[in-house]
């Protein structure tokens, strides 16, 4: 399992490609946190919830930073992150959209719903990864978050 110490990424992502390129993009840019991958919407929120398949996972290991599709089987990202901002225990955790979507409306919900930032996946494989490791960069390495006991109830 993961060391206490290290910063988790939880990513939600359907695609197989863009979770491929998202992980050798942390690889390629010597970010070795552990990547935690869900698939969809529900197994997500079941994640932070500890429900579902992750009931038994350890409640002391919380994502520094949540990267999250919108177009997602099951629950969309839009409802995710509305219901990781209506919870106390989650309403600090830092998301960061990533998406393909080019839809104004997205992005403008998006920022209503709380989210801390909004990147468009670029199509380009190159331009992909560094928008990835400027990411990995920023929420991992640079950005300073209070302890997790100060920013939610334990689980």
């Amino acid at each position: 399992m993961f060391e206490l110490s290290q910063r988790v990424v939880l990513l939600v992502e359907d695609n197989a490609d863009d979770e491929l390129m998202t992980l050798r993009a942390f690889r390629k840019s010597n970010l070795h946190n552990p990547v935690v991958v869900v698939r969809d919407g529900a197994e997500a929120l079941d994640y932070l919830f500890l429900q579902g398949q992750h009931a038994g996972r350890d409640p002391s290991i919380w994502p520094q930073v949540v990267l999250l599709d919108l177009h997602l089987p099951r629950i969309d990202g839009l409802e995710v992150l509305r219901r990781i901002r209506t919870h106390e225990q989650t309403r600090n955790l830092p998301v960061v959209i990533l998406t393909s979507s080019k839809e104004e409306r997205d992005l403008v919900e998006g920022y209503q719903l709380g989210v801390n930032s909004f990147v468009h996946k670029p199509v380009d494989v190159t331009e992909f990864f560094e928008a990835v490791k400027q990411l990995g960069m920023y929420w991992l390495v640079l950005n300073e978050l209070p302890s997790t006991a100060a920013t939610r109830k334990s689980a």
